[in-house]
């Protein structure tokens, strides 16, 4: 749980260790096991993913603040759907344009973010934690933080078992998500950080 009267610190390295979104709250999976077999792709989508999730948590964060006032909550679903959309169509065309080699090694997992859960999952998360605007974006930076961490520690991971000499029928996803649940494991030797 996190708490409004809890320090900065605290708050991204819990949101970003202790609460991963990918390997303890399993959300935005389809991007983790689709994009980590390439370093270089888990990096920029690791980038897209930080950009995005702290710049629309902001807005959904005000915006939330507006539905509250007039009693609308029940609209903060679409209405953080919409503003992640437009971060992603923002990140997607500079990506085309400065990395266009990026943009084609993310493939269609790139336009998937507006649809990746754990972007919306910290979104809900921070107006559900009644934190204020500054450690709400905390709080998200540290989640975002924690899937470039987590992406691109698989990634490396899945390079290096991919040449190592296992099993025909390990090979591929298999070894994959034994890999990921050894993974989630580790980050759970983090419960109990500072008092986390």
């Amino acid at each position: 749980m996190i708490a409004n009267d809890m320090s900065f610190f605290l708050i991204f390295l819990s949101a970003m260790l202790v609460n991963n979104i990918l390997l303890m709250r399993f959300l935005g999976l389809c991007p983790f096991f689709g994009i980590s077999s390439s370093l270089k792709a888990s990096v920029g989508m690791g980038f897209a993913v930080v950009f995005v999730m702290v710049l629309s948590t902001g807005v959904s964060w005000l915006v939330y603040q507006v539905l509250e006032f007039y009693h609308m909550e029940y609209l903060r679903t679409a209405v953080f759907i919409l503003s992640i959309a437009a971060f992603v169509q923002l990140v997607e065309m500079f990506i085309r344009k400065v990395l266009p080699p990026l943009y084609l090694a993310l493939g269609i997992y790139l336009p998937l973010i507006t649809t990746n859960c754990a972007v919306l999952g910290a979104a809900f998360l921070a107006n559900d934690y009644k934190l204020d605007f500054f450690r709400s974006e905390m709080y998200t930076l540290g989640v975002s933080v924690g899937f470039f961490l987590a992406i691109v520690l698989f990634a490396g991971i899945r390079e290096v078992v991919d040449h190592a000499p296992i099993s025909k029928s390990f090979k591929g996803q298999p070894i994959a998500f034994i890999t990921a649940s050894l993974m989630s494991l580790a980050f759970m030797g983090f419960k109990g950080l500072f008092g986390l």
